[in-house]
């Protein structure tokens, strides 16, 4: 290929909207081009690297007995409705009519749609099988951010295993574990298996793989001691012991002007904020509910989704609050509410001598025994973990980090094959409900990740594995016709060779042309100019490292090759 003739758009001034590194220099080197929030065309170079990404993916699951297919993306809605996630999908799934008013959507992702094929399983002789596909996915995400990392249309490859029992699931699921690990280090994506939520997708067990990165939207619960790691979402800890004060016989009624938060209680009434009892009122399926909390932790919103099964959650309304209870946040608490379901997280049980809101506003209660004083209705894990916190297992602090979310792997159960009816005869002729499992890996959101871990402030630094091209011939005088002829020859050398690689065959500055390598990315830059040839050399500089060695011009070829070899 000849960068003359190539549709390489670089750009020498950065977006005013990116942020992202990864989406800052996507768009500078000319791999990508909006067209609307949240889609983006991909443009020449960006195919080439989405090409060797969908590779190594494929490879990896080929090597498990992963069998490819390719599935619609237009769906109708009776399939989703069977499954029950028409409803509980929301405003995040594309829906449309077509000329006849049948509903119909854009897919979100294939779970029901594989289902409806695996129907065609009947005999556990048939079994295991382990169907995958790289399709385009829809979301209508609300806030479509960081280039590729965040969209409304994307490539996901979704793979799903069925199999005769819970073995047999256990099994598949630690080889998509396994496989997941290959793909991310041939992907030069360090990425970290964690303990996850299984959210909207249901089933029992899921682990996310997680590449750290400053501007990751996820954050991720670490033990560098045992190493624990879990999605905050779903991580825990082990709280330090808390000493009670004797227990009153009753809630005491004390003023409290202008108290807005547990802060103000915590400085004002000296009130520390592991003694407050946090009450925040959601809106659970449309059903006011109390959450009560400790004054220092957080709600991790999908726990709460979790313990309860709610397929929507909000904050109640200030108005909604005030009707049923009385007062305003700020003086909220649910001492004597019989009316409202109450979830509390488990570190309130047992505690005693605890200060709340009295449902009047300026007022609050102090000597609150939490068992004796509230009807809380069902006990759950709903705090977020947080750092320095010991760890539950070890007992070491933990760490926090922000992480992007490049692969999501789920043990799904009889989820799906319930709602769709997949049985097939066992070995004594009985029917039997298949388990499914369910995989999946963005590739394009893989691409950022890969440039978030390398890049620098030349551009990106491609891994060997999934750069546009291994190396990039670069003519230093183009007008000059031994130089561009010997230029011609190393760049016909590589290709015999089999090495893919650009010739830089433009008329441009030699400085331009070494930022556009070092900005697109391309692994070795081999320079052909008038006085290394003069010696018969040509320079073979590394993109990651910076390094540059003289090689003889009849050696280019063999010594990239090693080099390459080496980097792989």
């Amino acid at each position: 290929m000849r960068w003359s003739q190539m549709h390489i758009p670089t750009l020498r001034e950065t977006p005013a909207d990116a942020e992202a590194p990864s989406h800052r220099l996507l768009l500078r080197a000319g791999y990508v081009k909006q067209l609307m929030a949240g889609h983006y065309s991909l443009l020449p170079l960006a195919v080439r690297v989405r090409a060797k990404v969908v590779g190594i993916i494929r490879e990896e699951m080929d090597a498990i007995g992963a069998q490819e297919f390719l599935l619609p993306t237009v769906h109708p809605a009776e399939v989703w409705q069977r499954s029950g996630r028409w409803e509980t999908m929301g405003e995040e799934m594309f829906r449309l009519k077509d000329r006849r008013g049948a509903e119909l959507a854009l897919g979100m992702t294939h779970e029901e749609i594989f289902s409806t094929l695996a129907a065609d399983l009947s005999s556990y002789r048939q079994l295991p099988q382990i169907w995958y596909q790289f399709q385009t996915k829809f979301r209508d995400e609300p806030r479509p951010k960081a280039g590729l990392m965040r969209t409304r249309e994307f490539t996901m490859k979704d793979a799903y295993s069925f199999d005769l029992a819970g073995e047999g699931l256990d099994t598949a699921f630690e080889r998509h574990r396994a496989a997941y690990l290959r793909i991310f280090t041939r992907l030069g994506i360090p990425a970290i298996p964690v303990e996850a939520s299984s959210g909207a997708m249901g089933g029992s067990t899921s682990t996310e793989f997680m590449c750290p990165a400053e501007v990751g939207e996820d954050f991720v619960v670490h033990c560098p001691a045992c190493g624990y790691a879990a999605n905050i979402e779903k991580a825990t800890s082990r709280l330090s012991p808390t000493e009670d004060e004797a227990g009153r016989p009753a809630p005491e009624r004390f003023d409290t002007p202008g108290v807005r938060t547990i802060d103000d209680l915590a400085t004002g009434f000296g009130a520390a904020a592991e003694r407050q009892i946090k009450t925040l009122v959601q809106v659970l399926d449309e059903r006011l509910t109390l959450i009560l909390l400790r004054g220092d932790h957080a709600l991790a919103e999908q726990k709460l989704i979790d313990a309860t099964g709610a397929s929507t959650v909000r904050p109640a309304r200030p108005e909604e609050i005030q009707a049923v209870l009385g007062a305003l946040p700020g003086s909220l608490g649910a001492v004597g509410v019989t009316s409202l379901p109450i979830l509390a997280d488990e570190s309130l049980r047992g505690r005693r001598a605890m200060f709340t809101g009295a449902n009047t506003d300026g007022v609050h209660l102090r000597g609150v025994d939490v068992e004796r004083d509230i009807t809380v209705g069902q006990w759950a894990d709903l705090r977020e973990a947080a750092a320095g916190e010991p760890c539950a297992h070890c007992g070491e602090p933990l760490q926090v980090r922000k992480a992007i979310e490049v692969g999501h792997i789920f043990k799904l159960g009889q989820k799906y094959s319930q709602a769709f009816g997949l049985t097939v005869q066992d070995a004594a002729g009985a029917p039997v409900t298949l388990v499914m499992g369910s995989y999946g890996i963005g590739v394009e959101r893989a691409m950022a990740a890969a440039i978030e871990c390398h890049h620098d402030d030349k551009g990106i630094a491609w891994p060997v594995s999934i750069a546009p091209f291994a190396a990039a011939v670069v003519v230093a005088q183009p007008k000059d016709a031994e130089t561009a002829k010997a230029g011609e020859e190393v760049y016909q050398q590589l290709l015999a060779a089999g090495v893919e690689v650009i010739v830089d065959d433009r008329d441009e500055r030699l400085g331009v042309k070494f930022a556009d390598v070092e900005l697109v990315g391309i692994p070795l830059r081999i320079t052909v100019g008038k006085r290394g040839l003069a010696e018969g050399v040509v320079e073979l500089t590394s993109r990651a490292t910076g390094e540059t060695e003289r090689v003889p011009v009849a050696e280019a070829a063999q010594r990239v090759r090693q080099v390459l070899g080496a980097a792989r």
